[in-house]
Parts: structure tokens; sequence; C-alpha cells
């Protein structure tokens, strides 16, 4: 168990870096926070919560690898393979017969980008298909994260081979250039906009949107922040829009009223 002391130099660090960066630390729990700090005292040689927040002050440096460390930045492309199997055979089909004047897609705490490029890939690839590209025109990916450092990367839209460990190798040829790095093709990287968010500080993107994923970011929330944000992807959503999220993830409390179950196992709700 922490000590008081001990406790008291956390909350002044975690206030230290809402304060100076704009990271609403307060809203995540405060285990996954102190690990993941622990990794960036330990990269620097620091044994305590105060010393580091005195690192901080001479080394500015030292805030991009934090900040990158508490903002969770580990995925792939079409990670979870299954899960993008299932958007592809229903989801994105039932979004596209939706048929609204402006098609809006939101990838909430989108990190380095693998996820909205991922969708723009298959939303893509299903108006090819049935030869309705002139919609695109009117599709929309937004990609936000807090992190402005895993954004820089997204935009670059480049991957090394690591990256594509679950990309279905028809996709791999046709969506992303050959040789490491690997990049995204023109016609899914314009469907992209990425944009500074953070979910919990700030409203949702202008809607209504028709889409939101938000995978392996809830779960870091404590059960209040959860709620709330919820909450705010219900309010954004179009009637009949989806909400995926992440496999270990799932709706809690008064937000499981806000949505039906589409599919339990792979975490896809929809907003009556």
């Amino acid at each position: 168990m922490a000590a008081p002391a001990d406790d008291a130099a956390f909350a002044a660090l975690t206030a230290k870096i809402a304060r100076e960066r704009g990271f609403g630390a307060a809203n995540y729990r405060d285990g996954c926070l102190r690990r993941r700090i622990a990794v960036r005292m330990r990269a620097r040689g620091v044994a305590d919560f105060t010393s580091y927040g005195r690192l901080l002050d001479r080394d500015p440096a030292e805030w991009e690898p934090l900040i990158d460390a508490l903002t969770i930045n580990v995925t792939k492309l079409f990670r979870d393979r299954d899960v993008w199997e299932v958007l592809a055979r229903d989801v994105i089909p039932a979004v596209w017969a939706m048929q609204p004047p402006h098609l809006r897609v939101w990838s909430a705490g989108c990190s380095s980008g693998e996820e909205p490029y991922s969708l723009a890939v298959l939303f893509h690839r299903h108006a090819v298909a049935r030869q309705e590209e002139d919609r695109l025109q009117r599709l929309q990916v937004i990609a936000s994260d807090i992190d402005k450092g895993s954004l820089d990367r997204a935009r670059r839209a480049a991957y090394p081979e690591a990256a594509f460990g679950d990309t279905p190798a028809d996709l791999r040829q046709r969506y992303f250039t050959p040789g490491a790095p690997s990049t995204v093709v023109p016609e899914a990287r314009t469907l992209v906009a990425f944009e500074r968010r953070d979910l919990l500080g700030e409203a949702p993107p202008h809607g209504p949107l028709q889409l939101i994923t938000c995978r392996n970011v809830v779960i870091y929330f404590d059960g209040a922040s959860q709620q709330r944000l919820f909450a705010r992807f219900h309010e954004a959503l179009a009637p009949g829009g989806f909400l995926v999220l992440g496999k270990v993830e799932t709706l809690l409390g008064a937000a499981r009223t806000l949505f039906d179950v589409v599919d339990h196992r792979h975490r896809i709700f929809r907003k009556p």
C-alpha cells in the first residue's frame, strides 16, 4: 500500500501533468497511471514522484515520452482481425446504407492512426465494390487523440512491418505501398482527418455521427468517466449509429440502457 506521502506526491504530479499539458490524469485509474509513470521514472533513474516532477522542469524533452506512455499507444492495423471481419461484413454496409448527406465516422483515441486508416480502407473497398466511389466525397473519418506526438506519426501514415500482422494480404497489397516503412495509399489516406481532442474534456466532433470506434481506451478510465464518455457517444451518434469498443470493454451501469447490443463478443452496439 502506498504511503500517504507517496499519495500526495503522486497527486501533485498528476495535477502538474493536467495543468501543464492538458492531460486529464484525474479521469484515469490510479494503478494504470502509476505503472506507466514508473516506466519513465525507471528509464530516467528517478526514485520518487517528486523527483520526477523536478526532472520535467529541468528537462522539458521528457514530456513527450511521458505523454506517449500515458496515452497507451499500442496498436496495429486491423488489430483483432475477427472484429474487422464483422465490421466489414455487417457494420460498414449498414452504415453505408444510411445514406446521410454527409457520412461521418469518428475514431476516438486513434493513437498513431492504425484504426482510422483501417476504417478508411474498408469503406473505400465497400464503395468500389458497389461502384459508388462518388459517395466517398461525402465520407470523413475523423481521428482524434490527445497526444500530439501520436497524431504527428499518424499524419505521416507510414508503418513498419510489425504493424501489418493482422492485415489481410489483399488489403495490404491494394492499400499500402510495398517495402518498409509502408505508407497508406492516397485513396484511403485522404478520407481521414486528424485532430487533437481530449475525450472527456472536449465535446465530440460536430455530428451527427454514424459510427464511433473507441477500442482499448475506455478501460483505462475510472467508472464515472466511462459513464460520461458513453453518454457523449450516445448524444453524438445519429439514430441507428454504431459504437464499437475494445474486446475487454463493455457498457456498464446506466450506459447499458442507451444502446442495443449488436454483437456482444465483438463489443458492437447500436443507438436505437
